[in-house]
């Protein structure tokens, strides 16, 4: 197999990292993007390791974004985001993700994509990104100077060593963002999901930024803050998680079959060990791995669920008020805001992220002639 190359980008976006590749370094067809991706991240691996790639084994890492210069009038660039299946090799673009979302703004600047006028100084600048995954816009604002994307500042994320600049993603209209069937597909604020084996759950199928599927601790007889290693040491547990993701997938439109959405998270209320500040508590999974911090669509989707009357995560949340939710994640917390119509409408999803720049260069990829 022959080996070749292309320009890429090296990135961390909030809590996950990735390649970012302009749109004309690949081939003009999606369809022959596969063996060019998923070499290049290192799969298929059948030992879950991506050795032999940039990935490094863990769905949160295993990311590729495609940026290109947007034809559309409410849109300055256009935003593809990959999911690399680990073992299989496999893409899914059926989803957005909401951290590498925070690095398209920072690269296309940088990339020249952007044009500014004023001061070359240090200022805040905003990007219309268009995700074509979910045909939705991200407002992103990000400070630069003169020489590009100011990464350094004083903002701590949780899940992220050190501090960064703060970039601010705004959703924008997130609702019904794959389904289009609006913030509740199912028009129910719970749904009753049968099983396989004869079993029933109560769960929120909500659509917010990216769709999800909410289940109570106490329902499936595991403690909200649960670790994620011991979720993976029992199979049961995520043979019977994934089972209700996949029933509630097809209760909303979707394909159950497609890793990436709907993810499914557990939900409950805070505890006395928690932060006072903290209103719901949340372990998700992502491609069957339970995620060492939230997936950053889910926790919007979360946050927007906590909102609507009726539904599981507003029956668990604790104290909530202004426009703001924060949810507690296995390595800390993390704040999402909301914007809302008079009619109960969600007109904005919004949150605060960092991003990074970790190498830039050509990375190499082997295709079968």
């Amino acid at each position: 197999m022959p080996t070749r190359s292309l320009p890429a980008t090296f990135m961390r976006g909030g809590t996950s990292n990735g390649l970012v590749i302009h749109r004309h370094h690949l081939p003009s067809d999606v369809e022959k993007w596969q063996p060019i991706l998923s070499s290049a991240m290192g799969s298929p691996d059948p030992f879950g390791r991506q050795l032999d790639g940039m990935g490094s084994g863990i769905s949160s890492t295993s990311k590729v974004c495609v940026v290109s210069k947007s034809t559309r009038s409410d849109a300055d660039v256009d935003y593809t985001f990959v999911q690399v299946g680990i073992k299989d090799g496999s893409l899914d673009l059926a989803g957005n993700c909401g951290n590498m979302s925070s690095a398209i703004g920072p690269w296309a600047y940088n990339e020249g994509l952007l044009k500014f006028g004023g001061e070359g100084g240090r200022r805040t600048v905003s990007v219309r990104v268009f995700n074509t995954n979910t045909g939705k816009i991200i407002l992103a604002s990000f400070e630069v100077d003169g020489e590009g994307f100011v990464g350094e500042g004083t903002y701590a994320l949780d899940g992220v060593p050190g501090t960064g600049s703060r970039i601010t993603l705004e959703f924008l209209d997130p609702s019904g963002a794959k389904t289009g069937r609006g913030a509740l597909p199912t028009g129910k604020g719970v749904d009753v999901v049968k099983l396989n084996d004869g079993s029933s759950i109560e769960a929120t199928l909500s659509d917010v930024a990216n769709p999800g599927v909410f289940v109570r601790a106490e329902d499936l007889g595991v403690e909200g803050d649960i670790n994620p290693a011991k979720m993976e040491e029992q199979p049961e547990l995520m043979a019977r998680l994934e089972a209700i993701r996949q029933k509630g997938a097809e209760l909303m439109g979707l394909d159950p079959t497609t890793q990436t959405i709907p993810k499914i998270a557990i939900i409950s209320r805070p505890t006395e060990k928690d932060d006072e500040s903290v209103n719901v508590v949340v372990r998700a999974l992502s491609m069957q791995q339970p995620h060492k911090a939230v997936p950053l669509t889910l926790a919007l989707n979360l946050g927007a669920a906590s909102r609507v009357k009726g539904t599981l995560p507003a029956q668990v949340a604790r104290s909530l008020e202004g426009q703001s939710v924060t949810v507690a994640h296995p390595t800390g917390k993390l704040e999402v805001g909301g914007v809302f119509g008079e009619d109960g409408a969600i007109k904005s999803a919004l949150l605060h992220r960092t991003a990074r720049v970790l190498m830039k260069g050509d990375v190499f990829y082997s295709v079968k002639e």
